[in-house]
């Protein structure tokens, strides 16, 4: 997959290209169908499978402090569209002037000009360009006028209800994690560096490694999971702790990211770890003896065991 930064002429260099609009937060189910159908087209006019998206989401430029949190790092978030089947990503720096394009000189100037599309393809609640004045029918109307295609992907529902990157974050955020991967299509993940901690699990006979992330990204809700974890190329069954061990500790300690990763023995301090979570087993709790800690997480450990990998 190839990586551009910018969209000037990039049709003298593909032909035929075939793109996807979005911030795709969470490569969920609705957006993998869109990719899904835009990979298919890219095959039937012998074109580019292309998406076009943007860094940072527009949010965190526009308005900061409503900004939602990621649902995926963007090297994760890369690595999907490659694995899904995307042959040139246009991840374009969001700023404050490319927020004045017009949706019209959007479509005219970067899809057609300097991109020479053949087919666009936008989600159905798509909007674009100064203010979201762009819409799906407007791209419609300027595709027929200039020569393009456009294809407008209806919602992906399970069980009734629409994917959409808000019902995830709502869910991960009260820890449903298991229930979010039913609309993501994949477990929630993230990844982070392995930082020195106070080394108590160790010392009782359970060493984890404490995940530092990205301060931006979606963290599930305090508590104990079986997870998912890669360490150099290898995937293993692990148990995370997400919160501010009461046990130990008063109000007010900082949240960490803790995970024992099941029948390992290494250094794993400054390593990088992707986790992905596949079920919550219980809340965080403060226990009123080492030893009723140490039965539980004996327990938390027999429950992920039996759990199915992501």
């Amino acid at each position: 997959m190839q990586i551009y930064n910018q969209w000037h002429d990039l049709k003298e260099k593909y032909k035929n290209i075939v793109v996807g609009l979005g911030n795709f937060d969470g490569v969920h189910l609705g957006h993998r169908k869109l990719i899904g159908d835009l990979v298919a087209r890219a095959a039937q006019v012998n074109g580019v499978a292309a998406v076009f998206t943007f860094s940072p989401h527009p949010m965190a430029v526009l308005n900061p402090e409503a900004a939602p949190p990621m649902l995926l790092l963007p090297s994760i978030k890369r690595a999907m569209f490659n694995d899904l089947g995307v042959e040139l990503l246009i991840l374009v720096p969001f700023t404050p002037e490319f927020a004045q394009i017009s949706p019209e000189d959007f479509v005219h100037d970067v899809l057609f000009r300097h991109l020479g599309v053949n087919t666009v393809l936008v989600g159905y609640n798509y909007t674009f360009g100064h203010r979201g004045r762009g819409t799906p029918e407007l791209l419609q109307r300027m595709g027929r006028e200039l020569g393009f295609a456009v294809e407008v992907t209806s919602p992906v529902t399970i069980n009734g209800q629409p994917v959409s990157s808000t019902l995830i974050r709502n869910l991960i955020a009260d820890g449903a994690v298991q229930e979010a991967s039913q609309y993501l299509g994949y477990c929630p993940v993230l990844e982070g560096e392995v930082v020195y901690g106070e080394r108590r699990g160790s010392q009782l006979g359970f060493p984890t490694a404490n995940v530092e992330t990205d301060a931006r990204i979606l963290i599930p809700a305090n508590g104990v999971y079986s997870v998912n974890v890669q360490v150099d190329g290898r995937i293993l069954t692990g148990v995370a702790n997400i919160g501010v061990k009461p046990t130990f500790h008063g109000e007010g300690y900082a949240r960490t990211i803790e995970v024992h990763v099941l029948d390992f023995n290494g250094d794993l301090y400054g390593k990088r770890l992707q986790v992905a979570f596949i079920r919550r087993l219980r809340e965080e709790k403060r226990f009123l003896s080492v030893e009723q800690l140490l039965e539980q997480i004996r327990l938390d450990i027999s429950q992920a065991r039996g759990d199915v990998s992501c």
